[in-house]
């Protein structure tokens, strides 16, 4: 994996993201912005309203949307992260329980392109955004991961992450959810602590 630098998207690494996102699938049509909208405004949106969203957050002064994975200059994942009350789709959610905490991140989405799948790459998403999390001052880091109870899903159900993939990486569920990713596979809530700087370890 030496050969694989994550990096926050900004205005640098849009053209690179875009072009991850045109290979197809749920990402050519909602450019990651299904999370950061309430459930009630994303039949009224549009693909291109979407890319212009996601543009404007990689573009703004506020927390970056998410980080981008490089490989030989070509961008071969993503995953979207942020505060907890950036994404209203959670806060607001009647099927993910909202958990109490302060200090939270919540990583939503991973994307991985076919000819990098089972690489690692995702793997390497989480760890960079556990760490980007950190280093912006949350206090923990929650996601929505599925629990395959060892069986295969598809890529399209897996883009919140596996359960596994979280537990290895010192992620531990804190709550069942009613929230279901098809196949009778339900997303529980994770969590992982974060130290912070200037305390005893």
């Amino acid at each position: 994996m030496n050969d694989l630098a994550v990096t926050p998207l900004d205005g640098r690494t849009w053209k690179d993201l875009a072009g991850l996102f045109s290979q197809g699938g749920d990402p050519k049509r909602c450019w990651c912005m299904y999370w950061r909208l309430p459930s009630g405004h994303w039949s009224l949106t549009s693909t291109q309203a979407d890319r212009n969203a996601l543009h404007d957050l990689a573009e703004g002064t506020g927390p970056t949307p998410g980080l981008v994975a490089l490989r030989d200059g070509e961008a071969v994942g993503w995953v979207s992260l942020g505060p907890r009350e950036d994404f209203p789709r959670i806060t607001r959610s009647r099927t993910i329980p909202l958990v109490p905490g302060e200090g939270l991140w919540s990583i939503v989405c991973f994307v991985v392109g076919r000819r990098a799948r089972r690489s690692g790459v995702a793997i390497a998403l989480l760890d960079a955004a556990v760490e980007h999390a950190q280093a912006s001052g949350a206090h923990a880091v929650e996601a929505y991961p599925v629990a395959t109870r060892g069986s295969r899903i598809t890529s399209a159900s897996a883009y919140t992450g596996t359960l596994g993939m979280f537990e290895r990486a010192g992620f531990a569920v804190v709550s069942p959810t009613r929230s279901s990713a098809g196949g009778g596979n339900a997303r529980v809530v994770v969590r992982r602590t974060l130290e912070r700087a200037g305390e005893d370890r």
